[in-house]
């Protein structure tokens, strides 16, 4: 289980241009005019692993398989899009299919490339964005309470519908916390529930200690999770070698790569957690969701598994990385063995015992 972002913004903030960074590619068209990207450009990229890397050497394993994380670039949205404004019901469609939203803003100034708006401001552009996305949701409830479909739901349905209506009519576009109440919104198509990380795309000077607009992003939406980005220098560092690439992010003071954080963002706000297998054949990291059981862990290498799970063989990653094998760690101390109740945490390496 990977998961799988949708980078929406206005016309012309750089999406395609992050698009292209962060998947290492040239796939997506950047142009300074508005809906260059028509149909979403997809990009699948390998999440890698330290950690990973190490149990494959210490395993000698004749494979090594990351997990991944897939974006996509969808059009740029306009005022109206949730009337069919520009390419409105193209883009919503396209934003209903990924996990996680990430509101790509502008935060840099030039002449060279024009803002649809005339004007830089990232707090209009993710407002404008915000109310497309809400405006698409009450539409589609409002269809669902009319009378002829009404009668297809039951008392608590029109109840969770009626009180998101409510929310939405407020500007409130927050998820609540309960899961079964956003898995029935979620299956309607709702957009305003989607888990979203705010990118803000800055200029190259400004790197290091953000500008007027990031900050007025950071005031506005202090309780989101908002990350800063230059995308033209992500898209430079990944034209790079890596050997290339380390020293050029050190001469600019670049700790760690866009797709880095987005990346430690994302699994932070979809709640995941990775475990890994490690042998001989294959060393592979597995992504669940947080407090993920260990039968169902089983169940994301094979279905079959979860029924006929015994026990899991379970051992830190630190320990194996420090010991050398499972083998030195069960000699040490540190296997465990794991029932049914046993919850996977992050960067535990599993053994699973099944029936055959």
């Amino acid at each position: 289980m990977g998961f799988k972002c949708g980078i929406v913004g206005l016309p012309n903030v750089g999406k395609s241009t992050l698009f292209n960074a962060l998947t290492a590619s040239k796939n997506a068209e950047a142009a300074n005019f508005p809906f260059c990207t028509i149909d979403p450009n997809i990009g699948i990229v390998d999440v890698v692993d330290e950690r990973l890397d190490n149990l494959s050497k210490l395993s000698n394993s004749k494979k090594k398989i990351y997990t991944n994380i897939t974006f996509v670039d969808i059009a740029g949205l306009v005022k109206g899009a949730s009337k069919g404004e520009g390419l409105g019901n193209k883009f919503l469609s396209h934003i209903r299919e990924v996990d996680a939203i990430i509101h790509l803003v502008r935060c840099f100034e030039s002449d060279k490339i024009t803002h649809v708006n005339s004007e830089i401001n990232p707090l209009n552009d993710l407002e404008t964005i915000k109310t497309e996305i809400i405006l698409s949701d009450i539409d589609i409830i409002q269809k669902k309470l009319e009378k002829t479909k009404k009668k297809l739901l039951s008392n608590k349905e029109i109840e969770i519908l009626e009180k998101k209506l409510e929310k939405l009519n407020q500007g409130v576009d927050e998820a609540d916390d309960n899961e079964e109440q956003n898995k029935f919104l979620s299956s309607l198509g709702l957009l305003s529930i989607k888990p979203k990380i705010i990118v803000c795309n800055i200029d190259e000077k400004s790197l290091a200690k953000g500008n007027k607009f990031t900050e007025s992003v950071k005031n506005k939406y202090s309780r989101e999770k908002i990350v800063t980005i230059c995308a033209d220098i992500e898209d430079q560092i990944m034209g790079l070698d890596k050997r290339e690439r380390g020293t050029f992010m050190q001469e600019i003071g670049l700790n760690k790569t866009g797709l880095n954080q987005l990346i430690k963002e994302g699994y932070d706000l979809l709640k995941l957690d990775t475990f890994f297998t490690s042998g001989p054949e294959e060393s592979r990291a597995w992504t669940v969701k947080k407090n993920t059981l260990a039968p169902k862990a089983a169940s994301v290498i094979h279905t079959d598994f979860e029924k006929n799970f015994i026990r899991a063989e379970a051992v830190t990653c630190e320990d194996f990385i420090n010991y050398g094998s499972a083998e030195k760690c069960k000699e040490n101390g540190k296997l465990r063995i794991e029932g049914k109740d046993y919850i996977v945490k992050d960067g535990d390496v599993l053994y699973f015992r099944v029936n055959p």
